[in-house]
């Protein structure tokens, strides 16, 4: 600490979630020091990254693609229990097992230019001074509510996945779900089961994905992910163009007419939703699970988004600013896709801190 009452160290990692984590057991293998040489501040109120808000629904057994951690893998699951609380123990192990002395809750508020070329990272527990940062702050926190005409009139209930509560709460309602992602499938073939009725709603018709998605299907999902990024676009999550897969449980929905979905409407009314063709749906409830955006507004200070919105990286380094990593953003937003880019961007860092150890010359 020095005589302003800035916390020093050489990493800051903010964000405690699968990226996170990876990053941070990079760390330790390359030799730093844990609450020493880097920080992990996290604002979640105990281990489990995001998924410890996940609807009690939702399963071990009905997650899609979650990849271990490395250097423990996740043995013996119950399939059965709440996905939060599996992952939430799981990562609270390795949190334990690897030393890495996440700091929570806080909040990081803002990171902007400190003194001497060092970052400096304000929080609700002080500042931190760091030569680089990794943000890992993933997206749960920034749910988009899309906005639609005659939305406030709406009479009914409204809300996100973000705060999906489970199926038991719309039992006998007329419930219209938008959203043509993963979640939305889930939310819509488990309300069906009690509700009065419901209603599928997406921009763009889904794509079901027949067969088991290869090696070469993930790259290639990546890269056009990837491409976006580097012009400097906002990123697509990595399912957005992988597609849904068909299980057997998406096949007796489409069987059912659960999953027969409608063009989005172009209006909301106080009982419920309009086409401009005059077609109408009457709704007691509209879940929007219309995805998240990347949070990242306390970079703001930085200056590091390009005009399209986005900021540009070349792996998981930002183009604008060297000391800045963002990992789980973008292409390596899926569970190993963070695993790769936290050792990728420790990688880097472990560079950038021998550069400047290095003696000056004279």
């Amino acid at each position: 600490m020095n005589n302003f009452g800035v916390r020093e160290t050489d990493v800051v990692v903010i964000g405690a979630g699968q990226a996170g984590l990876s990053s941070a057991y990079h760390l330790r293998r390359a030799g730093l020091a844990s609450g020493r040489d880097f920080v992990v501040l996290d604002h979640a109120p105990r281990p489990g990254g995001a998924w410890q808000f996940r609807w009690p629904s939702l399963t071990y057994g009905k997650v899609h693609g979650m990849y271990a951690l490395p250097g423990m893998e996740l043995n013996g699951a119950d399939d059965t229990r709440p996905s939060s609380e599996v992952i939430g123990e799981y990562f609270a192990a390795y949190e334990e097992r690897f030393d890495l002395r996440v700091r929570r809750p806080v909040d990081v508020t803002a990171v902007r230019e400190g003194v001497g070329g060092r970052l400096l990272v304000e929080t609700s527990e002080g500042a931190w001074s760091a030569r680089a940062l990794i943000n890992a702050t993933g997206t749960w926190d920034r749910p988009f509510w899309p906005r639609y005409r005659g939305q406030e009139t709406f009479r009914g209930r409204q809300l996100h996945t973000a705060h999906y509560p489970g199926p038991e709460e719309f039992a006998g309602q007329r419930v219209i779900v938008v959203g043509g992602g993963a979640s939305g499938t889930q939310h819509l073939m488990e309300i069906a089961e009690v509700a009065a009725g419901t209603t599928w709603v997406t921009r763009r018709p889904p794509v079901f994905r027949e067969g088991p998605f290869d090696e070469n299907a993930g790259r290639a999902a990546v890269a056009m992910v990837e491409e976006r990024v580097r012009r400097g676009l906002p990123p697509q999550s990595v399912v957005s163009v992988t597609g849904l897969p068909m299980t057997d449980a998406v096949r007796r929905a489409r069987a059912n007419g659960v999953l027969d979905r409608l063009p989005m409407f172009d209006r909301i009314t106080r009982t419920g939703v309009a086409w401009d063709d005059g077609r109408t749906v009457e709704a007691d409830v509209i879940l929007w699970a219309t995805g998240f955006r990347a949070a990242i507004d306390h970079l703001a200070p930085l200056r590091l988004r390009e005009p399209g919105g986005g900021i540009r990286v070349e792996g998981t380094r930002s183009v604008r600013d060297a000391r800045v990593h963002l990992v789980g953003y973008g292409p390596s937003a899926s569970t190993i896709g963070a695993n790769r880019a936290g050792r990728a961007a420790v990688r880097d860092i472990r560079h950038l801190l021998e550069r400047g150890r290095e003696p000056a010359v004279v």
